[in-house]
């Protein structure tokens, strides 16, 4: 019988901090498989003869599923704690790995089996230490939430080559190969999501570090419940900057791997699962220098940077790719600037609406990054077929990621407006 996540003493609370963050990054590390899933499209492609619209479908869904996931498990954490809610995504995750691998040889099957179900798994369990770790590090929130999805973006590094490897490059063995990998992440996520969510704990009520005095200005004057919040505008602006914000790397990590195929594999000194581990390290260090660095300069100036580098790599990289280390290039610092909305937008969900009801609050604002990542690269995909289909995939990507920058620089005017809202 799983137990409601127990309260640890004042005493073990200043002593533990850091194997509380330790758990998170392990959790996230694992849990994370979206930033994985374009490995699987050129094998299921071959093998179904998918297009790229629907090689896409299952990681649209699944990403749509990790945001509704998180609304509710965000709820559910801030009224149980966080480790039945983790332990049920473990499971989630697992029965979904289990029944692609029967049912998966359908879009429509793998849609529902790897999709929606492992996604909804996977928000139950990505939110839960987030919400843990913004309770027990009120001092340093910015970092302590950008080491936390540090692991999510190590993820590729471990699931990238992994996947790869289990798969193989022969095709015709891609119908003994995937069902077996799915098989095999069943298993690992039934034994290491569930077992590592045994180890949550919730700081006492109203603990503080020691010797820490907040900063003028750096609490709200109290915490807002989820209506309240809706009620502020600076909700609506934090919701836009994120789907936008979050466009061009959802995108670019969705397609990296047919990418790197269609431009530049030919002549590349790396496998495409080796280059999803590259992308994960830029992915993983953005989260944790974004967040770092938003800390010391403020949340609205590392957003504007974090805009201007994605920028920078559409226009200046990926626009114009007509090979391996221009593409490469560009997918990084997609990646890179991408990984700082999900450091920022957790540490500016307490800053501005409290810690309270911070996993609930988040749940709700992580749904922008779930509806971006189910529209986006779903219509960016479709533009790709049509330019296959007229024979020019290579204009095809030139106009993806110039309206890609477009959104960025939309994400960059924005910025400017957010400020705490006032509190009475």
């Amino acid at each position: 019988m799983l137990l409601l996540t127990p309260t640890a003493t004042p005493v073990a609370a200043s002593r533990n901090r850091a194997r509380h963050a330790a758990t998170a990054v392990l959790m996230q590390l694992l849990v994370s498989l979206s930033y994985s899933y374009s490995v699987f499209r050129t094998p299921l492609a071959t093998l179904y003869g998918w297009s790229k619209a629907q090689t896409i479908a299952p990681y649209r869904y699944l990403v749509l599923m990790v945001s509704i996931g998180s609304i509710l498990g965000g709820i559910w954490q801030d009224r149980k704690g966080g480790r039945v809610v983790a332990s049920a995504g473990g499971c989630l995750i697992g029965a979904g790995c289990l029944l692609a691998a029967r049912y998966g040889d359908t879009v429509e099957g793998l849609i529902l089996t790897f999709g929606i179900m492992v996604g909804f798994g996977i928000g139950l369990a990505y939110v839960t230490p987030i919400a843990n770790l913004l309770k027990w590090f009120p001092d340093k929130r910015g970092m302590v939430v950008g080491l936390a999805v540090m692991g999510s973006g190590l993820s590729a590094l471990f699931w990238g080559p992994l996947v790869e490897l289990l798969i193989g490059t022969d095709a015709t063995r891609f119908h003994e190969s995937v069902p077996r990998t799915f098989l095999i992440m069943a298993a690992i996520f039934f034994v290491t999501v569930i077992g590592i969510a045994q180890f949550y704990r919730l700081p006492p009520a109203d603990w503080a570090p020691a010797g820490w005095t907040p900063p003028p200005g750096a609490q709200v004057a109290r915490s807002l419940s989820t209506g309240e919040m809706f009620a502020t505008w600076q909700f609506w602006v934090l919701y836009a900057t994120y789907f936008l914000g979050s466009s061009v790397g959802l995108t670019v990590i969705g397609q990296a791997a047919p990418l790197l195929q269609d431009i530049g594999m030919a002549s590349a000194p790396i496998s495409a699962g080796v280059a999803l581990g590259v992308l994960g390290l830029f992915n993983a260090f953005g989260r944790l220098g974004w967040g770092s660095l938003s800390d010391r300069v403020g949340r609205r100036w590392t957003l504007l940077a974090m805009s201007l580098v994605s920028i920078t790599a559409c226009l200046g990289f990926l626009h114009n790719a007509a090979g391996f280390w221009p593409a490469m290039i560009g997918i990084c610092l997609a990646a890179f600037a991408y990984a700082g909305y999900l450091a920022l937008m957790p540490a500016l969900t307490a800053d501005y609406f409290g810690p309270k009801n911070v996993g609930a609050n988040y749940g709700i604002l992580f749904s922008a990054w779930g509806i971006c990542g189910f529209v986006v690269p779903g219509y960016f995909e479709s533009l790709l077929d049509r330019a296959r289909a007229a024979g020019n995939l290579l204009a095809g990507y030139r106009e993806v990621y110039l309206e890609m920058a477009v959104l960025a620089i939309l994400v960059a005017c924005l910025t400017p407006f957010l400020r705490p809202p006032l509190q009475n």
